[in-house]
């Protein structure tokens, strides 16, 4: 599903980063379909399903790196600025680029769903579409209210045309280019 909306983008692009540049340490923005998007404060649950992903990550695939909320210009939509959770790229590809970076080299954004009233729209519906329109080869949702994973692959005309999911504890095998496999029993102790 592609979100549209005839609305007017809030501001520039130019503006929004500035704002993000202004804001308090302790607030991180997005921008998200033309929309200043506040980015909620992730809880212990949310944290230690992220520290999980990327020790397995580090272990299988040590050539690569998975960022921590990391910001992305996700361009094809509005300018769009989004903060993954985490994104999979090789080491050093962000090298001399600024807080916002191009989305090149990235293999794979990750988003664990957050406890507020707007992550169902933000996150699995808003993000998946950005980060499929700026190619980003696989897209991972950690879904704690459906204690699920959601692997979105095969990124065409700006949408994922491959979404498969996976109960928490089921063995979960990421599609190349990332090509690592999950035992997310572990996940069950996070869904909460």
């Amino acid at each position: 599903m592609t979100p549209r909306t005839t609305d007017r983008p809030q501001m520039s692009v130019e503006e929004f980063e500035e704002l993000a540049r202004r804001a308090p340490e302790m607030v991180r923005l997005e921008f998200i379909n033309g929309k200043v998007r506040v980015k909620p404060v992730p809880d212990g649950n949310h944290g230690e399903m992220v520290m999980w992903l990327l020790k397995q990550c580090m272990r299988q695939r040590p050539e690569l790196s998975l960022y921590p909320e990391q910001g992305l210009k996700v361009e094809a939509y509005r300018k769009g600025r989004a903060r993954p959770d985490g994104v999979l790229a090789p080491e050093e590809n962000f090298v001399g680029q600024g807080e916002w970076v191009e989305p090149a080299g990235v293999l794979m954004a990750v988003q664990v769903t957050s406890r507020d009233t707007d992550t169902n729209r933000r996150d699995r519906v808003e993000k998946p579409y950005g980060y499929a329109a700026a190619g980003i080869p696989l897209h991972l949702l950690g879904d704690r209210d459906a204690r699920s994973l959601t692997v979105h692959a095969e990124p065409k005309n700006g949408e994922y045309r491959s979404m498969s999911t996976y109960d928490f504890g089921e063995v979960v095998r990421l599609p190349d280019p990332v090509g690592i496999t999950l035992e997310t029993e572990k996940l069950k102790d996070y869904a909460d």
